[in-house]
C-alpha cells in the first residue's frame, strides 16, 4: 500500500510502499477514503512544540518515533477483520476513533482513553491515515456511519470536531452568557456551530483574518472582532456591557492570545485552552481566587463524545466545513497550506 510518511522532520513527506496490514484477533483493516489534515500533524512534521522560555519540546521525548505515517482523522470502509472482531462486516462505512490508550491506566478505566498516561494514538504513536489502509487495534474503535453522511465530513469528526465539541462542553455555557472563540479556523468554526446549536450562548469570534471572520458569521457567530485591526480587550468589553466574557475558548493557545484572554474576563469566567501553538503565561495570582477564574486544559474527547457527535452530524445539527481536498501525493502541500493559514475550514487527503 502507499503511505505519505514523515521520514525526516521538516523535510517533505515521502510516498512509500508498505506492506498492507493483515488484521488478527480483534483488529480491523480500514481502507482509508478520507484523512483529515490537522494542526497536530504540523507539530509532528516539525518535530515538536514551543515550551517555556522558548524551549523546543521534541515529539520524540513524548514517545513519537520516526518514520511515521501521520493522520488521526480517518474515515473509510472496513475491508477485513480478525477472527475475534464482532459487529462489523466488510463494506461497512466507518469513522475511526484514534485516541487509543493502554487500557489499564486510571483514565482508560474511566473511559477517558484520550487522556491515557501511555497513549498509543493512531497517526501519532502508531501508523495513521495518510495511507491507503490503516490497521485499527480493535473493532471497538470503529463507529458505523450512515450512507447519508459524507465521508470527508465524517473523517474530521474524530479530532477537530471532537476537540471543539469537548471544549464547548468544558466551558459549561448557559443561554444568557457570552463566549469568545479565539481562532476562526476549522476548530473555531465547529465550536461556533456547537455553541449555537446546543447552548444558545452569544458567540464573539476573534481572528486576524477578515475572510475567516466572515465565514464565522456565516456559521452562526453573533459578533466578530479582528484583533489585528481593533483592540480585542476594549472590543469585548464594549460588546458585553463592560462586564467581560463569561468564557473564552482559545483554539490558538499562544502566549499572546492567552495573555489577552485573561484581560477580557468577567468574574467567575472560564478560559478553555485548546490550541497547541505553545509558549508561556504569567498570571496575576491574586486575581485567580478573588475573581474566581477557572483555567481549563481541553484535549480531544472520548469515544462516548464522538458517538454523540456522529449522531448530531447525521441529523444535520452540526455541519463541518470542508474547504480543501488533496491527493495523497499532496500531503506536504496540504500541511504547508494549513501552516500558512491558507485553509479556511478543514482540509482532507483522499488516498
Amino acid at each position: 500500500m502507499k503511505a505519505a510518511r514523515i521520514v525526516t522532520v521538516k523535510e517533505p513527506l515521502q510516498i512509500q510502499q508498505l506492506e498492507t496490514p493483515k488484521p488478527r484477533g480483534v483488529e480491523a483493516r480500514v481502507r482509508v477514503i478520507s484523512s483529515g489534515v490537522c494542526h497536530s500533524d504540523i507539530h509532528l512534521w516539525e518535530g515538536g512544540y514551543e515550551g517555556l522560555d522558548g524551549q523546543f519540546l521534541k515529539t520524540t521525548d513524548r514517545g513519537v518515533r520516526y518514520p511515521l505515517t501521520p493522520g488521526h482523522e480517518i474515515a473509510g470502509i472496513v475491508e477485513a477483520t480478525g477472527e475475534r472482531a464482532e459487529g462489523f462486516s466488510n463494506g461497512d462505512r466507518v469513522i475511526v476513533f484514534p485516541w487509543i490508550g493502554d487500557g489499564i491506566c486510571p483514565a482508560c478505566r474511566a473511559g477517558e482513553e484520550n487522556l491515557c498516561d501511555k497513549p498509543r494514538s493512531l497517526g501519532v504513536y502508531t501508523e495513521g491515515g495518510y495511507a491507503e489502509y490503516v490497521l485499527v487495534p480493535s473493532y471497538k474503535y470503529l463507529i458505523k456511519i450512515g450512507d447519508g453522511l459524507d465521508v470527508d465530513v465524517a473523517a474530521i469528526l474524530s479530532c477537530s470536531a471532537l476537540t471543539a465539541y469537548t471544549a464547548v462542553k468544558n466551558a459549561s455555557l448557559r443561554p444568557d452568557e457570552n463566549v469568545v472563540v479565539v481562532g476562526a479556523g476549522g476548530l473555531g468554526l465547529m465550536a461556533i456551530q456547537v455553541v449555537k446549536s446546543l447552548t444558545g450562548a452569544r458567540v464573539i469570534a476573534m481572528d486576524i483574518d477578515d475572510e475567516k471572520l466572515q465565514v464565522a458569521k456565516n456559521n452562526g457567530a453573533d459578533m466578530v472582532i479582528n484583533s489585528k485591526k481593533d483592540d480585542p480587550i476594549k472590543s469585548v468589553m464594549e460588546l458585553t456591557d463592560k462586564l467581560g466574557a463569561d468564557s473564552v475558548i482559545d483554539f490558538v493557545n499562544a502566549s499572546k492570545t492567552v495573555e489577552t484572554d485573561m484581560q477580557m474576563l468577567r468574574r467567575r469566567a472560564k478560559v478553555v485552552l485548546v490550541g497547541l501553538y505553545g509558549g508561556e503565561l504569567k498570571l496575576n495570582l491574586v486575581s485567580m481566587p478573588t475573581r474566581a477564574y477557572r483555567l481549563i486544559g481541553s484535549y480531544t474527547g472520548n469515544l462516548r463524545d464522538l458517538t454523540e457527535l456522529v449522531s448530531l452530524t447525521e441529523r444535520g445539527v452540526i455541519r463541518p466545513v470542508i474547504s480543501h481536498k488533496f491527493e495523497l501525493e499532496q500531503a506536504t502541500e496540504a500541511l504547508t497550506m494549513l501552516k500558512d493559514g491558507k485553509i479556511t475550514g478543514r482540509g482532507v487527503l483522499k488516498p
